[in-house]
């Protein structure tokens, strides 16, 4: 019996005396209970706070996913569809370089898609075939020759200050109305710009205002070329003075050779950059002033040939500008204009 009891005693001492709650320990225990109790009487907001956490990892891990695929395919892959078009067009993402400038992947989607779309409604070209894959080739060269040429030129008007007003683009415009067949309506005008070239109106304005800055550049940086129209001016006024003399007097060698030409019968509207309607106003044998076309290539005299009620015939001089041609191709040589996309090197479709 008294074997048994010492077993009880000593079951009975193992036993856990609960720590006794003094006033000593009685913040400590109430802060423990407080802490337990908490995430039963605000469940919402800690689960709250993980979604809030959740949430910002999946949206950075999906915007990264989704720039990652755009990137893909804007510069490896080179997708032109319609839906990078318009997220070029919105986003001011870079396709090349000139001088330090972004050269924008809008721009050069907008003239290639218009070049592809030409070829496909009215040259009636296959651009999967052979042939078309080369056409293709050949017209990325020259999208992306444009819109170097165009951002270096509006990078320079920046510097010289030189803008070009909407009311002068609205001028080029209705210039591009007068047709061999007579006036065409806005309506018609803006149909005939989306059937042929894909543009819509705003598109084929920026192409003009594009145009018309490059050439007020062109002509203001060219301090030789207002030279030699000048010197070519002077010349032009003696007596029995003729082309073929002042080209031979002024000389020049590769692009900065006078050049001479005759135009043979044209419409008076024909889109010459302005020497049909400059010749119309002339008299037979006379010789205009110098003109500034639009096409920005040089200053140009023309002498009347014939004309009558629709069509005239000219003979031309023409000064080149080699000024902003002559920048681009330094820029280029000292390693200043970079592209970001594989364009493969092609020969020029004209010469073929």
């Amino acid at each position: 019996m008294k074997k048994l009891q010492f077993k009880r005693r000593e079951k009975a001492s193992k036993t856990a005396i609960p720590t006794r709650i003094t006033n000593e320990t009685v913040a400590e225990h109430r802060e423990r209970i407080l802490a337990g109790g908490r995430r039963f009487k605000y469940p919402m907001q800690y689960a709250r706070h993980r979604l809030v956490i959740n949430t910002i990892l999946v949206t950075v891990g999906a915007l990264v996913l989704i720039a990652g695929i755009g990137w893909w395919q804007l510069y490896p892959v080179q997708n032109t569809s319609t839906f990078f078009y318009r997220v070029t067009r919105v986003l001011p993402l870079p396709v090349a370089s000139v001088d330090g400038e972004s050269v924008r992947y809008g721009d050069y989607l907008m003239y290639f898609n218009s070049s592809a779309h030409y070829l496909q409604s009215s040259e009636q070209i296959n651009l999967e075939s052979e042939d078309g894959k080369r056409q293709l080739d050949y017209i990325k060269r020259k999208s992306m020759d444009t819109v170097i040429a165009d951002t270096y030129a509006a990078k320079l008007a920046r510097e010289l200050a030189i803008t070009v007003d909407e009311s002068r683009v609205d001028e080029v415009i209705d210039n591009d109305r007068n047709t061999a067949n007579g006036r065409i309506s806005q309506e018609t005008y803006d149909a005939s710009a989306l059937s042929i070239l894909g543009w819509s109106a705003s598109e084929y304005r920026q192409d003009a205002r594009n145009k018309l800055i490059r050439q007020d550049v062109a002509y203001a940086i060219d301090a030789k070329a207002k030279e030699r129209q000048a010197q070519a001016a002077e010349l032009l006024q003696a007596k029995g003075a003729s082309f073929d003399k002042v080209a031979s007097q002024l000389g020049g060698e590769g692009a900065s050779a006078i050049t001479l030409g005759t135009s043979g019968l044209v419409p008076r509207t024909n889109r010459d950059g302005g020497l049909s309607v400059a010749a119309a106003q002339l008299e037979k044998g006379a010789i205009s002033p110098v003109i500034k076309t639009t096409t920005g290539d040089g200053y140009y005299f023309v002498r009347l040939i014939e004309k009558n009620a629709t069509q005239v015939s000219y003979e031309y001089l023409r000064v080149p500008l080699t000024a902003f041609t002559e920048k681009l191709a330094q820029l280029k040589k000292d390693n200043k204009i970079n592209e970001y996309i594989f364009i493969p090197t092609v020969e020029d479709q004209t010469q073929q």
